[in-house]
């Protein structure tokens, strides 16, 4: 029996009308718009997409969405300088620098320049301790979207054995963070695997709730998976894949694929994310709703 579907893109949906809803009612409350400021330096391809995405789902909400476009040549300085006028213009709320940055760039001296309550992206350093300790500003948007996912699924973490696999600070850290936080959503034992770790097969198999985010095409297989375990797929990849066409023909296409082999795992999995229309959506709402909750906080700060 085939693994049951966790539609993120249905979630997604579901989470932004709330969202939008919210959004409306404090428009109403305070006459504030929430606005969310992102930044793109250069002309890579997957970056215009998210970017377009963010945006449109940003009107979508009922926020504002400023866009800056840069070239590939700017500098940090000049990079940073925008920075500051954002982080000092009070009708700004939320401040994205999409990654990844040109070489030239020190990418980490940027995310560190957004002063924390604007970082909905939660990668400054102030943002990371105070997940750490269980009280933050923002929960970084690929995780709290997965977590979301897992808690509105109604998937129990607590008491369950959870393997990650990726130990990047955008999603392999955080979400062991967010698992191990005490009540709905963490209380979960959390292993996490990365490049170097040892017999990872044995460890991915003792997984109740399996993550993978390694960014290697189908690099998880039903031999790494525990029969009727939770897979989550962060990964994004291009592959390409013999298909047959409506002539009976078979042909090489390019197409979209997770870190997690589809095909096989959903045969031996209980759940698992499909890719596109799994994790991916749900980043971009989570986004929206750090937006939302930096306005307000930043209202009431006033």
């Amino acid at each position: 029996m085939s693994a049951q579907i966790l539609d993120g893109k249905l979630m997604a949906e579901n989470i932004r009308a709330e969202i939008k809803d919210e959004v409306a009612k404090f428009v109403e409350e305070t006459k504030v718009q929430p606005a969310l400021a992102v930044i793109l330096v250069g002309e890579n391809p997957a970056s215009q997409v998210y970017v377009r995405n963010k945006e449109a789902a940003c009107v979508k909400a009922g926020m504002k969405s400023l866009m800056y476009r840069l070239p590939e040549e700017t500098t940090s300085s000049e990079l940073l300088e925008l920075i500051g006028k954002l982080n000092k213009d009070a009708d700004v709320h939320g401040i994205l620098v999409q990654l990844p940055l040109p070489k030239s760039i020190d990418e980490k001296k940027i995310l560190d320049a957004i002063v924390p309550e604007k970082d909905v992206d939660a990668f400054h350093p102030t943002n990371v301790g105070l997940i750490s300790q269980g009280r933050p500003n923002f929960l970084p948007c690929t995780p709290y979207g997965i977590q979301q996912l897992l808690v509105r699924s109604k998937i129990e973490t607590k008491g369950k054995h959870a393997v990650i696999i990726g130990r990047s600070d955008i999603v392999g850290k955080p979400m062991a963070l967010l698992l191990l936080q005490k009540g709905l959503g963490g209380d979960a034992t959390v292993t996490v695997c990365h490049s170097r770790t040892a017999n990872l097969p044995e460890i991915t198999k003792q997984a109740d709730i399996l993550i993978a985010a390694i960014g290697q095409a189908e690099f998880v297989t039903a031999d790494m998976v525990k029969p009727g375990a939770v897979v989550i797929d962060v990964g994004m990849n291009r592959k390409e894949k013999e298909v047959v066409d409506e002539n009976g023909e078979k042909k090489l296409v390019n197409k979209l694929v997770g870190d997690v082999d589809f095909e096989s795992v959903k045969e031996v999995a209980g759940w698992i994310t499909p890719v596109p229309g799994g994790v991916g959506p749900l980043t971009v709402t989570m986004i929206l709703y750090n937006t939302l909750n930096g306005a307000r906080r930043q209202v009431a700060a006033r």
